[in-house]
């Protein structure tokens, strides 16, 4: 298979999700990142990760509660990826 060589974010899946939800993405080089949840009206509710991260492909499990630890509402949310000096985006549908 070998090192990726493309930054991906991938959507998520389930999507739409009601219980929990897996964010994918892959990294071609070691990065830090920053992968966070926003609302629909750019409030950012949720950090899933950040920090150093090697290159390959990583993960994290998301359930729909958002900094403090509450459940959010339905809507349509937005995440979004940094990592160097790229950014991706990806829409997402939570459904209660």
């Amino acid at each position: 298979l070998g090192r990726p060589r493309h930054f991906i974010l991938a959507q998520n899946y389930p999507n739409p999700f009601n219980g929990d939800t897996v964010v994918r993405f892959i990294l071609p080089a070691a990065a830090t990142v920053d992968l966070v949840v926003y609302s629909s009206a750019g409030q950012r509710v949720a950090t899933l990760m950040e920090g150093a991260r090697a290159y390959g492909h990583h993960q994290v499990r998301w359930d729909g509660r958002d900094t403090d630890g509450n459940r959010l509402a339905s809507g349509v949310y937005f995440y979004r990826l940094r990592a160097a000096d790229q950014v991706q985006v990806r829409k997402l549908i939570l459904l209660r």
